[in-house]
């Protein structure tokens, strides 16, 4: 697996993740979370640079290893209610918080597969 790019979290996401994560069971995809929030560096919400992937952003990428391209918005598990919202408890979603564009990330998928996602856009 490569290394995982550098994200950036704002103080209000964090703080909202964890308080989610702490009222759910340990899953894979909780523990997967919690790995990518405790590697962030955590900036003032008024910090953080426009092209960075947030909760409730949209955000455009591409599947490199498909080239296919999707745009979903970054939404917390609860809303994810329709097909173009994506909840952050899903591989994908904990893969996108706190990249920002251009940057590239090796994600695992299921049956021991992985994926390389790269951002394209991010529309706050």
């Amino acid at each position: 697996m490569l290394t995982k790019p550098g994200i950036v979290i704002s103080t209000t996401d964090y703080d909202r993740l964890y308080i989610m994560l702490d009222k759910l069971p340990s899953t894979e995809a909780t523990v997967r979370l919690a790995d990518e929030l405790e590697r962030a560096e955590i900036l003032d919400p008024a910090k953080m640079p426009p092209n960075v992937v947030t909760m409730h952003a949209t955000v455009m990428f591409t599947l490199l290893s498909t080239q296919k391209s999707f745009t979903y918005k970054l939404v917390y598990p609860q809303e994810a209610r329709s097909a173009e919202l994506l909840s952050i408890l899903t591989p994908v979603g904990s893969a996108l918080i706190g990249l920002s564009v251009g940057q590239e990330i090796e994600w695992p998928l299921e049956r021991n597969r992985s994926t390389l996602v790269r951002i394209d856009k991010v529309v706050q």
